[in-house]
């Protein structure tokens, strides 16, 4: 009896101790594991759901099946003139292959470690390969940008001839690539590498870019130049434009006055016209007493607009003076 009494407690502390160890387990959404067997990966779970492993024996490392964050710390790097600057990059990831990762790296923490040892190498390689225009600019857009200076009343396109002037009196070259593309490109040297590790790279983007203390004055000192440049030709422009400007509208405010002027004159000769024709109408109607005040009286008005502008006369016996030495 006492045997079998003790058989059972003896069975009963070895269920206990296998529920206690843990047969099952879970892995949660968004995880991934390995089984490890004395060191050995027996098996990879990669679902979510209840797993059953062997007690005291089978070891689950858990690994985040999300995508996760690497943030690089800035670093100075060289470009191709030897101009320091600094560079910070981030870049996404996650654990593409369990088996891997746990056989190279085995945590994430060493992970976070080996891709700031693999991102930093090709940012330097990438940057020191590159003039340091090609780092700090996008684009090209400052040069082939167009478009229509109405503000100005221009009607007309000159914001490229103005930027392409102005851009290549001081120097300022094009780029072929761009940040842009520069962080294509070490995107692609760095997922050469990680595969290996069971990482799968995302993307690394340049989310930063400064002068060294010792680069930043002569930076700015050119960044002022360049657009006081640019400002110069801006305000020629202006006033070779103000210059043809009014030359048009002096042009125009002549041709209006002329027109003016003739259309002036010729109304006053048809008023002069239809004032003599009244006039001779009015002589022919008249008696022959009429027609001697009439004319008596056009030639005192004729003599109050013209004698004050006479200095003398040389002689009194022009028909038109007849009433000046008329004995009447």
């Amino acid at each position: 009896m006492k045997k079998i009494i003790t058989t059972v407690i003896i069975a009963f502390v070895i269920f206990l101790g296998i529920v206690v160890a843990g047969p099952l387990y879970v892995i949660n959404e968004g995880e991934q594991a390995v089984v490890v067997q004395f060191g050995r990966i027996t098996n990879v779970v990669t679902s979510a759901g209840l797993k059953v492993k062997i007690p005291f024996i089978d070891e689950v490392v858990r690994y985040p099946k999300k995508i996760m964050a690497w943030d690089g710390e800035a670093r100075i790097v060289p470009t191709a003139e030897r101009q320091f600057i600094f560079v910070d990059v981030v870049a996404r990831w996650r654990i593409a292959d369990p088996k891997k990762f746990y056989e190279s790296i085995n945590t994430v923490d060493a992970a976070y470690s080996k891709l700031a040892e693999i991102i930093d190498s090709e940012v330097r390689t990438v940057v020191a390969e590159n003039p340091l225009r090609e780092s700090v600019r996008n684009s090209n857009i400052i040069m082939e940008r167009s478009q229509s200076d109405e503000t100005m009343g221009l009607g007309e396109n000159i914001e490229v001839e103005i930027i392409s002037s102005a851009q290549t009196s001081t120097g300022y070259e094009p780029i072929t690539r761009g940040r842009r593309q520069l962080a294509e490109e070490i995107l692609a040297r760095s997922r050469r590498m990680v595969p290996e590790y069971g990482i799968e790279l995302i993307d690394v983007v340049t989310r930063q870019i400064s002068y060294s203390p010792e680069l930043t004055p002569s930076v700015y000192a050119r960044m002022i130049r360049e657009r006081n440049q640019i400002a110069m030709y801006y305000r020629s422009q202006g006033e070779g434009r103000k210059a043809e400007w009014l030359g048009k509208m002096d042009n125009e405010k002549r041709s209006i006055l002329s027109a003016a002027y003739n259309q002036s004159q010729t109304i006053m000769g048809r008023a002069d016209a239809e004032a003599a024709r009244i006039y001779a109408s009015a002589y022919d109607r008249g008696d022959a007493s009429r027609r001697t005040f009439y004319n008596f009286w056009r030639a005192i008005e004729s003599y109050r607009q013209t004698m004050p502008k006479f200095d003398k006369t040389l002689t009194t016996e022009m028909e038109y003076f007849r009433y000046l030495y008329s004995p009447r």
